[in-house]
């Protein structure tokens, strides 16, 4: 397993974490697995064993039956060095701030999952989706007062937009408080849109990168083909939409021929290539049984040939939207490194 440093911090997380949303099977997230207490220490174990040091949750995910299952799977005690990451923002309850990131919602959310997974701080923990009504100098202050708390360590932002990661980051750096290390993001060879801006940010900014759902949701694993839904499409679960329908299978299908080429399945195809992205430092992989864990697991030793790559990168090359053409016409002589980020091949 290779380690590497989160961002601009000091520390050093797996390039594959420990995704933990098939934990509980409650409510709609039982669309997504129903992973039970028994079930998840064995997947726990066998990740710890292969070096993941990266566990994933939310106070969301099953109404908190996740982050309950983690600590009672840990025991209360770290293995190893294992880190604990999670998350709020969503609804959990029907009160009128039982959302948001409020100081009061955040603060409250944070004590209730030390508690649920018993342990005395969160090792990352992400503001899981962009509020517009809450000021962002209370959301950061917020996290700063968890921090000076020691409940929280390093802090970090999920589906958030360009220009809300760049102002939020103005707010830590002019008010001196905790600074995003990571983004949590949604990013595959079917989603590329990330490279438009999160993605030089990152590099920019010296973010770390967490990739969530790095197989679409089971669409890049092989698994499925052109007339075979995903079984979390027929339960009913709409992320990630898919716009190209015929764009995801040619994509599949170069995944599954580099994979027969290679001997190993085309999920392994999909890890590997995002592992070798720009400011990529870990990809949360869930599964719903054992085996998809262990295939996904092989992934780490997975180094793809620049023409394999170079395979993928062509049949999944997101378009140049404006003003990158028109930089890519005009001003390519003096890109820096985060330009570089974006596939501009295509033009």
């Amino acid at each position: 397993m290779e380690y590497r440093t989160l961002g601009r911090s000091g520390l050093k997380v797996s390039t594959l974490t420990m995704g933990t949303m098939t934990f509980g099977g409650a409510g709609a997230f039982s669309a997504v697995g129903k992973t039970d207490l028994d079930e998840a220490r064995r997947m726990i174990d066998l990740c710890i064993d292969a070096g993941i040091n990266v566990i994933d949750t939310a106070n969301v995910y099953s109404n908190g039956i996740s982050e309950e299952i983690i600590g009672e799977a840990l025991g209360g005690k770290r293995k190893g060095d294992v880190l604990i990451a999670s998350k709020a923002r969503m609804r959990i309850g029907k009160g009128p701030n039982d959302e948001g990131l409020s100081r009061h919602h955040l603060i409250r959310e944070c004590e209730k999952s030390l508690k649920r997974l018993k342990t005395d701080v969160i090792d990352i923990y992400f503001l899981h989706e962009w509020d517009g009504v809450t000021p962002l100098e209370e959301t950061i202050a917020a996290l700063d007062t968890l921090v000076a708390q020691g409940k929280i360590r390093y802090v970090g932002c999920s589906n958030y937009s360009g220009w809300q990661v760049m102002k939020a980051l103005g707010i830590s750096d002019s008010h001196h408080q905790p600074r995003f290390v990571t983004q949590q993001i949604h990013y595959t060879l079917e989603a590329r849109e990330a490279e438009y801006e999160l993605l030089p940010i990152s590099v920019d900014q010296g973010l770390g990168v967490l990739v969530w759902s790095p197989l679409a949701g089971g669409l890049l694993s092989g698994k499925y083909r052109r007339d075979s839904p995903t079984a979390r499409q027929l339960a009913g679960w709409s992320e990630p939409p898919i716009r190209d329908e015929d764009r995801l299978w040619r994509i599949v299908d170069v995944l599954v021929e580099i994979g027969t080429q290679r001997g190993v399945s085309a999920a392994q195809v999909a890890l590997a290539w995002l592992l070798g992205r720009p400011a990529v430092s870990s990809l949360v992989i869930g599964a719903r049984n054992e085996a998809q864990l262990k295939d996904n697991l092989a992934a780490a030793s997975l180094v793809l040939t620049d023409d394999e790559r170079g395979r993928l990168d062509a049949v999944s090359r997101p378009p140049l939207l404006y003003p990158y053409w028109h930089q890519q016409l005009t001003a390519k002589d003096r890109f820096g490194p985060a330009d570089l980020v974006l596939d501009r091949s295509g033009i």
